[in-house]
């Protein structure tokens, strides 16, 4: 792009599409301004001009005089439809949807490669924490061995106030809901899956490894008691929802799950609506980056970010995808992805029965009572998925 203002198409004014607009407006040194934005409800009160807006996702899409498409919408479907429209139609994108990239990443990539367009998604990962762009340029030649995040602000905020609150999940879940900090309905965050996605995205940054949201477990905190909270308050640890990705021989181990963390963890600081992030390399050994993961102006930040790389002609080398396959993101079918390992995990249940399909290998402690049931055992990693997303089941795993 030239040093001419940059026209942006705008789709969603919620959250992040009203923190864009705020940031934008405050940027001293980037030119650029929001040409049209398209919402779906017609009778919602905005707080600028109604001139701005439109209903038809066609008359931001059919315009020819715009530089950036910016998609900042919750519908995943209907968000790959618009991404996928531009970039067909030769446009660049800046989106922050973490679930429609991980859903369709392998066809988002060939449209890249195809026209000749950028799509950047800095704001989809550890909101205003630049992970992506660093894994991408700072980390471009390192040989990286480890990445895990805690990438969900909803669930350490909800994990923090139980902890330093002495108060139960359903009460802490209840007034995170009146208080904005989780949606009315909670599942993606609590269930682990807004983790899961993030986790793809930087496992596809670190390693160059494409994988299927279906491929990677992911557990939640749903099933989370005050009880746990104690056990690990007495043992000097805290919880953590925790995404992970590393090498193991020629393979990769990635997965999502809550974690107990030391004191001596850099991660075990990061609190309430905070994001972290440690990286570990060959060379540069462990690096950690924190910062606000959710949020309307910490999220816009990223996705202006992404809008000001833009005007140098920036997109995404992603050398370590072509690398590993020839940029045709072979993993698709998991061929180096390892699920069948062991793994040292605490597990609390009501009843022994909720743990049938579980691959128990070894048990080291057993604790049973009236109130709550508990082991820490060594079980094969794929039984686990028996659990993943399964509203139903109360057991709470916790990886050791």
């Amino acid at each position: 792009m030239s040093e001419k203002e940059i026209s942006i198409g705008l789709f969603g004014f919620g959250c992040v599409g009203q923190g864009l607009y705020d940031v934008l407006n405050h940027s001293q040194s980037l030119k650029a301004s929001i040409d049209k934005i398209c919402v779906k409800d017609s009778s919602k009160k905005r707080k600028i001009d109604m001139s701005y807006f439109t209903y038809d996702k066609t008359e931001v899409l059919k315009r020819d005089n715009l530089d950036v498409i910016v998609e900042l919408i919750d519908d995943a479907s209907e968000a790959f439809q618009i991404v996928s429209t531009a970039l067909k139609n030769g446009v660049n994108v800046v989106t922050a949807n973490k679930k429609m990239l991980a859903e369709n990443f392998q066809e988002l990539y060939e449209l890249q490669e195809k026209h000749k367009v950028a799509l950047l998604y800095e704001g989809s990962a550890g909101g205003s924490i630049p992970i992506i762009r660093n894994l991408e340029e700072y980390y471009d030649n390192e040989l990286l061995s480890s990445f895990r995040g805690i990438l969900n602000g909803t669930c350490n905020y909800i994990l923090s106030r139980m902890e330093l609150e002495s108060k139960d999940y359903e009460a802490i879940l209840k007034d995170a809901q009146s208080s904005g900090f989780a949606e009315s309905n909670p599942w993606l965050d609590v269930g682990g899956f807004d983790t899961l996605y993030k986790t793809i995205l930087l496992t596809v940054h670190s390693f160059g490894l494409v994988l299927k949201p279906e491929q990677v477990l992911n557990l939640g905190i749903q099933n989370i008691t005050f009880d746990d909270i104690v056990y690990a308050r007495e043992k000097g640890l805290r919880i953590k929802l925790i995404g992970t990705g590393y090498k193991s021989g020629k393979g990769f181990r990635v997965y999502v799950m809550p974690h107990f963390v030391e004191k001596t963890d850099e991660l075990y600081n990061v609190i309430y609506e905070y994001n972290g992030v440690e990286v570990e390399g060959a060379f540069s050994c462990k690096q950690t980056f924190v910062g606000k993961g959710a949020g309307s102006h910490p999220t816009g930040s990223a996705v202006l970010s992404d809008i000001s790389a833009l005007t140098y002609n920036y997109k995404y080398g992603y050398k370590k995808l072509r690398k590993l396959g020839n940029g045709q993101g072979r993993i698709m079918n998991g061929e180096l992805l390892d699920n069948d390992f062991p793994i040292k995990v605490y597990i609390r249940f009501k009843d022994k029965q909720e743990l049938k399909d579980l691959e128990i290998l070894s048990i080291e402690e057993e604790y049973r009572s009236s109130n709550t049931n508990y082991i820490v055992a060594t079980v094969g990693l794929r039984s686990l998925f028996s659990l993943k997303g399964n509203k139903e089941s109360k057991v709470f795993v916790c990886a050791i």
